[in-house]
């Protein structure tokens, strides 16, 4: 996966989701170990519902026990792990009914952000808005997941910042790291990926028109989109084969 240097990194920000911000920062290999798990649960490595063996994925990580598990309690506030008492904490399945409150809230958030980011994003914010639709298009031809998603989630990211608005940003870090392995299963649905690219490519002409008005309907129309299909998925045994 390829390092971008379009956006300054802050903190908070990780390729596979932003973190959720923390008063007492965890120790270096807690943090490092949450890293690798949020990574391998939103790519799939660790699917929904996977038990979670301490011992193995110690000697994955190549860290004790006790990091580990900080670790774990960790994603579990992020709603990323289920800790289960006496026995092994496990992947957090994913529920449909709420996903669907998930992605509704992601709406509401992104769509009112792109609607004041389309009068308030700078000249510059919106050059690096059209290059990172340059390069989704680009990856999307080319068949690349996994740097597309990053992409995507920094597009997600500077339209939300674009609005110039911190408690926005703080709301949508909180839950885009929720929705951050949601939104890489739903791209794996048939026709889901193309179509996410021809919305943002409408979006970026309603930013870059400064229409504000359009840029959130369309924003609530693809964050819309992407929660029925993940909802759909989770609810079909046959779309789940399917993505």
């Amino acid at each position: 996966m390829s390092m971008d240097n379009d956006v300054p990194r802050d903190a908070s920000e990780t390729e596979a989701a932003p973190r959720r911000r923390r008063t007492v920062p965890p120790p270096p290999l807690a943090e490092m170990a949450v890293e690798r798990l949020r990574a391998m649960i939103i790519y799939g490595e660790l699917p929904p519902s996977a038990r979670l063996i301490e011992p193995e994925l110690s000697e994955k990580l190549g860290i004790s026990r006790t990091p580990l598990r900080e670790a774990l309690k960790l994603l579990a506030a992020d709603g990323l792990v289920m800790l289960r008492p006496n026995r092994n904490a496990i992947v957090a399945p994913l529920n449909a009914d709420e996903l669907i409150h998930l992605f509704e809230a992601e709406g509401c958030i992104e769509s009112f952000a792109a609607r004041l980011a389309a009068e308030r994003m700078t000249a510059a914010d919106l050059r690096r808005l059209r290059s990172f639709q340059d390069r989704i298009e680009a990856l999307q031809g080319a068949g690349v997941l996994e740097e597309y998603f990053s992409i995507n989630q920094k597009i997600h990211r500077l339209i939300v910042s674009g609005a110039k608005n911190p408690a926005l940003v703080d709301a949508h870090d909180r839950l885009l790291g929720r929705l951050a392995r949601a939104r890489y299963f739903a791209l794996g649905a048939q026709g889901r990926w193309k179509e996410s690219v021809l919305e943002h490519r409408e979006i970026l002409a309603a930013m870059e028109a400064r229409d504000g008005e359009t840029a959130q309907r369309l924003f609530m129309h693809h964050v819309g989109r992407t929660g029925e299909v993940v909802a759909a998925a989770c609810a079909s045994p046959r779309a789940r084969r399917a993505v």
